[in-house]
């Protein structure tokens, strides 16, 4: 009997265990839920209460107004040339940094995150004592290739390069380094070139990092305002349609533009999603 008993015990224990392991996910997931929902209300009901604001009319109003039209493809072109430049520069200066060591390599990581943190109009500051009328790049380059900064898409593309770069070099970093060098080792060994394992083993490793950070350079962009206002300001972006139609006209005509914009970005921003991830998640992670 002494024997059963011995027996038993690590059976049941085992048995209990293995029970109470459920339960306790369930629970550690509904902590999470319910946590991550106050967060998810407090992103959610402003959004919802702007989208309540205007009226179908004005909707319909506002969009019609070939002004506004323009403003929005203005942002989504500019935001479009802005991720170009961010994917062809910083995804190489990402590389660099997560493979390379050198001196001064935390105090070039910092400066290139510094944008994050600064405020828009000190942003917007910045860029014209460089590339205003008269920056030290800005009066160079139009006296000797009509190259402008101020009123053209190509300060509003600059603009929005400065204050949105950094979310592309800081993923991409990331997806770099957790890319084993090792594998690049091997493919070396096989015969792929340099060039040939870079495109063909690393960048395919790292190309989901890549992709969230394109995706979030993309959104900074489309709504920067500060920086865009104070080098550029014409022709206008829709952040900055958006406040010269609260000014001129309040607050209605200002809603339903916002809510347009907001409506673009939506469906934007689902398409970009489902380009990174795709249709089918894999097992155990949401999307």
């Amino acid at each position: 009997m002494a024997v059963d008993v011995i027996v038993a015990i690590p059976w049941r224990t085992k048995r209990s265990a293995r029970g109470r392991a459920p339960d306790q996910s369930r629970i550690l997931l509904l902590v999470f839920w319910l946590s991550g929902s106050a967060l998810a209300a407090f992103i959610a009901i402003p959004l919802l209460g702007l989208a309540a604001m205007p009226s179908g009319a004005a909707l319909v109003q506002v969009a019609a107004e070939p002004s506004v039209r323009q403003a929005i493809a203005l942002s989504l072109e500019a935001s479009f040339l802005t991720v170009a430049f961010a994917a062809l520069l910083g995804v190489a200066l990402a590389y660099v940094l997560a493979r390379l060591s050198f001196p001064g390599k935390g105090v070039l990581a910092a400066l290139l995150d510094l944008p994050l943190a600064v405020p828009h109009p000190v942003a917007g500051i910045a860029l014209l004592s460089v590339f205003g009328r008269r920056g030290v790049l800005g009066m160079p380059a139009a006296a000797l290739f009509g190259l402008k900064f101020w009123g053209t898409l190509t300060g509003i593309v600059a603009a929005m390069l400065f204050v949105a770069a950094p979310y592309t070099v800081s993923a991409a970093r990331i997806g770099f380094e957790n890319v084993d060098p090792r594998l690049e080792k091997v493919a070396r060994t096989l015969g792929l070139g340099p060039w040939r394992t870079f495109w063909r083993v690393t960048l395919p490793l790292a190309r989901r990092s890549i992709m969230t950070g394109l995706v979030l350079t993309y959104a900074r962009a489309i709504s920067e305002f500060g920086a865009v206002a104070i080098l550029a300001y014409y022709p206008m972006t829709a952040p900055i349609k958006v406040y010269e139609l609260f000014l001129r006209f309040g607050l209605d005509e200002a809603a339903a533009m916002a809510v347009l914009l907001l409506i673009v970005c939506l469906a934007l921003f689902i398409l970009f999603r489902r380009l990174v991830y795709g249709n089918a998640a894999p097992a155990g992670i949401g999307r």
